[in-house]
């Protein structure tokens, strides 16, 4: 069932010359892609706590300029890069620490992750702007923790045939999809019924249909659990953020869509289960705590001291689970639709609802019309079972151009 060495079981098949064995001698070097966002920095708070367990290789961002050079000065790994160059001529050469050096663009990024040097690469470019870099890391054989789920919504099949050829391995960061990753220990892979994944609800669970339509940016933006940036943020509100891990899941642990499920759980502790056939449900609970997800995928198949939130068992606390409202959340539908159709389904929805969030943002589109948007463009395009790359990219291309005409 599973795919891309991302199974716990394929643990077992791991030499001695895999980056994973070197964690306790010696430091893990890590390149963070994305590094000044919500998981590039929480990956660096992890790098901080492990004592030279992890050491940051690279750093790179798209523009966060600022950020990036303050990171720079504080961890001084051997490479910074900045994806888009029309702001990285604001980098004067005494910006950076010694032994620091500049990359610049795209193919700079791509080589960099390929290096020799490079044992882990945490992919958390949003968008899908990470899928190239993260390409580029699994055709050079390296264990890449995925929080860019894009990656495998755009191109799930192509992603994990490559990761398999090349000897490459995903490792998931979504707190999900590191939970489902951690369950599935538990049995074997014939023996799974059912995955299950856990959505927050975001801050309209309770909100009525009629009144979604007049949600303002502001209000899609105050998430009641967890921090993260603005787009994952609106994902989490119209749901579409489970929506596309319900592709991700598809891919990632080879399972057929009619074995996906969602499940709303405010409390944001159980962060997924896995039902097997024998109706035993192997649950992972945890705080909301991105740190925990990002040290098990940098740690895997090892588990280390880290910085994450503990449970506090001395206090009563309750635990809610309820089915989610696909009527009042029809993101949720689109997201077992691609799931199941496969082909360019996943990359499309992706791509019209990136284009749908940032209208909405900025004020040219209603809360509601964001799964509309991507509904409509989901039916429309022209579906391929078996897309290359290149189909992959012309098709979002075109997804993002049909939304922006949307009126």
């Amino acid at each position: 069932m599973p795919v891309s060495a991302s199974h716990p079981s394929c643990a077992d098949s791991r030499t001695a010359t895999d980056p994973t064995t070197r964690v306790v001698r010696d430091g893990l070097r890590v390149a963070v892609l994305g590094s000044t966002g919500s998981i590039g920095t929480n990956t660096l708070d992890v790098i901080a706590a492990s004592e030279g367990r992890f050491e940051p290789w690279l750093l790179a961002a798209r523009r966060s300029v600022a950020s990036l050079l303050e990171q720079a000065q504080r961890f001084r790994p051997a490479w910074v890069a900045v994806v888009d160059p029309a702001v990285a001529g604001s980098i004067g050469a005494a910006a950076l620490p010694a032994g620091t050096r500049l990359a610049v663009g795209e193919d700079a990024l791509a080589d960099l992750v390929a290096d020799p040097a490079v044992d882990r690469v945490v992919s958390a470019i949003v968008g899908a702007a990470g899928l190239r870099s993260t390409w580029a890391a699994l055709e050079a054989g390296k264990t890449v923790a995925l929080a860019n789920k894009e990656t495998l919504v755009m191109a799930g099949p192509l992603v994990t045939r490559l990761a398999a050829r090349s000897g490459g391995a995903i490792l998931p960061v979504d707190s999900e999809h590191s939970a489902i990753h951690q369950a599935l220990a538990a049995g074997a892979a014939g023996e799974v019924a059912r995955i299950v994944l856990t959505a927050s609800g975001g801050p309209f669970r309770t909100r009525t249909s009629e009144s979604l339509a007049a949600v303002t940016p502001e209000e899609a933006l105050r998430h009641p659990t967890w921090s993260m940036g603005p787009k994952i943020t609106v994902d989490s509100a119209t749901m579409m953020n489970k929506a596309l891990e319900l592709v991700e899941a598809r891919w990632l642990f080879g399972v057929p869509a009619e074995k996906l499920a969602v499940l709303v759980h405010p409390q944001s502790i159980v962060h997924s289960l896995v039902e097997f056939v024998d109706g035993s449900v192997v649950a992972q609970m945890s705080p909301p705590d991105m740190r925990l997800p990002i040290q098990y995928a940098l740690s895997y198949p090892r588990r280390l001291p880290g910085p994450a939130r503990r449970l506090d068992f001395s206090q009563a606390f309750a635990l809610e689970f309820e089915p989610p409202d696909e009527d009042r959340f029809p993101a949720l539908r689109l997201g077992h639709a691609a799931a199941a159709r496969g082909g360019t389904a996943g990359a499309v929805l992706n791509a019209a609802n990136e284009e749908a969030v940032g209208r909405f943002l900025a004020g040219s589109l209603r809360f509601t019309d964001i799964a509309a948007a991507c509904g409509r463009a989901l039916d429309a395009h022209p579906f391929q079972a078996d897309p290359t790359l290149d189909d992959v990219l012309r098709l979002d291309a075109w997804a993002r151009e049909e939304v922006r005409s949307w009126n």
